[in-house]
This record gives C-alpha cells, structure tokens and sequence, in this order.
C-alpha cells in the first residue's frame, strides 16, 4: 500500500509523468509508426480451465495458455500468439537462460531460496487452486492461490492472484496481472536482477535481431534502458514481414513506481526494483503484504509512444 507521503508524491508527479508519455509522440530514432488496426472493436474472449492450466481465446482463436504443471518452477503464460501472425512472440525454455518463460512472476534470492531459476529443490511457486470469475465476454478473469515453497525450509510467501484477459481490438490484447504476497515469516529479499514480473520476447523480435525496445522516455534498447525507471516499456520486431510485440506496463500503485527495468537486447525486460535496493536487501515482517499489478500488451504493430502512453494512463485509473 502506498504511505500517505508517496501518495501525496505520486499525486504530483503522475500526471507530469503522462503527459509526457502521451506528449512525445513517435519517437523517430526507432523508425516506428502507428499501424492500423484493421477493427477497433473489442473482440471476445472466452477461458477454458483444465487440471494444470487455463486456455484462453481471442475471437474463437488460441491467444495463450496460463500453465501451472505440478513440474513447473512457476505458472507462466505460453505460447502467447501474436495477434496476426498467431505464432508466439514470446519463448520457453530457449537460450541463453532457458529458465526464462516466457511472460512469468518470480523471485531469486528470497530467504536463501530460488524461486526464479532451474531446479525444484531450490524453491518453488506451487499452484494451489484456480477459480474462473468469468469465463467468457469482453473480458475473462480468474484467481489463483499459490504458495512459495522449497523443501526443508519454512514457506515465505503466500501469493495470491488475479489475471484478466482483454481484447480491445483484433490487434491488441490486454493480461494484467494482479498479485499480492503475504510473508508467512519473516522475509529478507538480497539483491537479486532475477526478479518479478518479466518477459522474455522470440528472438526474431530482439534487439540483437533487429527489433526495438523504448521504454516510457524514448530511451532505446539496452544501453539506453537498462537501470533507467520507467512507467512501461515495449518490445517489437518484424518476423515474415508483420510487426509485432509486446510491452509491459507498471501500475502506479506498485511500491517501486516508476521502477528501474532489467534489460537485456536479447529479448528479456523486466520492470523491478531488486538489483537496485537501499542497502543491497529488502525486509518484510511475518504478515506484511507486497501488492503489485502489471499489464502486458501483446500488440501488432508498432504502436507509437502517444498510443502506449494512452494505454498506460487509462489502465493507471483502474
């Protein structure tokens, strides 16, 4: 939760923040431009629960599946299809770093555990229930309890979430991502860049490949990125002549906001505080919760910073 002081800073320095998100318009050192949609009317969305994941669907159409196997380090979304190629803009298990998956929630270094890397043994984020809210319309919703566990040691977190799916056009797909951690112990979190919510995009769409990665200020790629707090940043390439991609928006509620971003031109992003924290360590008393919200848009096109920004501000409201 957000103390009245960051309240009465955030109150301040948001609307400076969107305006110049909304103001900066396309940034011409990418070379991107707004593509257009070919409907701007919002499509529907139906999810299908099975014993280790929930299917969603666009229009009819696979978009992704959110996948919790009892062998899993962690749920993750996969494939996540791009909304006119309908192949997967993100990846699983690829190198380098084949721990990635995909779009995923985590942690490295949580009370000497790993919740982030390969390797059961070293921790785990284990499904415990899913319900569907709402199972098909404009919008699906389901929650999901996990615990985070590692064998021989006391659970740290208890996490519980909540992840909508939208289509507000045939070319833009909303997944946010809302989750709260409450510590079972005491917590100590080291520093770590193996942290929170991330993606890591196909590697025709990276940086090293020839795709874009900007963030809120117009800052470019990895050089540019890397460390640099940010409300969102977006990721996109062109794979057999179609543009497409996925950004990552950080609510300004989050405790971070406008938190620093891990980025790699490989094709990772990550927006989190952890490998830049005040004393190299965060601690959370028996009982204290951390919530955070994210949303991914998985999008065709380059949309342009005024559209991002847009994307940001309306979703910042909610």
């Amino acid at each position: 939760m957000i103390g009245g002081v960051k309240a009465l800073v955030l109150t301040a320095i948001i609307p400076l923040l969107v305006a110049r998100v909304v103001g900066s318009g396309i940034d011409t050192r990418a070379g991107d431009a707004p593509s257009p949609t070919p409907s701007a009317q919002a499509q529907s969305v139906s999810a299908e629960a099975q014993a280790d994941r929930v299917i969603i669907r666009v229009a009819g159409a696979p978009f992704t599946e959110y996948i919790f196997p009892d062998d899993s380090k962690y749920p993750y979304f996969f494939p996540v299809l791009g909304p006119r190629s309908g192949t997967t803009v993100t990846v699983h298990k690829t190198e380098p770093y084949p721990h990635h998956s995909s779009i995923f929630f985590g942690c490295d270094r949580v009370n000497g555990g790993n919740y982030w890397q390969e390797g059961l043994d070293r921790g785990r984020i284990v499904s415990k229930s899913v319900r569907i809210i709402r199972d098909r319309g404009d919008r699906i919703e389901f929650e999901q309890d996990c615990d985070w566990e590692r064998p021989g040691a006391e659970s740290p977190f208890a996490d519980d979430r909540r992840i909508a799916v939208s289509a507000p056009s045939a070319d833009v797909r909303f997944i946010d991502f809302d989750v709260t951690l409450t510590a079972q112990i005491d917590v100590k979190i080291e520093k770590t860049n193996h942290s929170l919510f991330s993606v890591r995009v196909a590697p025709e769409l990276a940086v090293k490949a020839g795709g874009t990665l900007i963030n809120a200020t117009g800052d470019l790629a990895e050089l540019g990125t890397f460390g640099k707090p940010a409300a969102w940043a977006d990721y996109r390439g062109t794979r057999d002549g179609i543009v497409e991609g996925v950004a990552i928006l950080s609510h300004p509620q989050n405790r971070w906001f406008p938190e620093p971003w891990f980025t790699r031109d490989y094709g990772f992003m990550s927006p989190t505080p952890m490998e830049w924290l005040p004393g190299g360590e965060l601690k959370l008393a028996k009982g204290e919760k951390l919530h955070l919200r994210y949303r991914a848009v998985v999008h065709a096109g380059a949309p342009s910073q005024t559209q991002l920004g847009q994307w940001f501000e309306d979703w910042a409201k909610q």
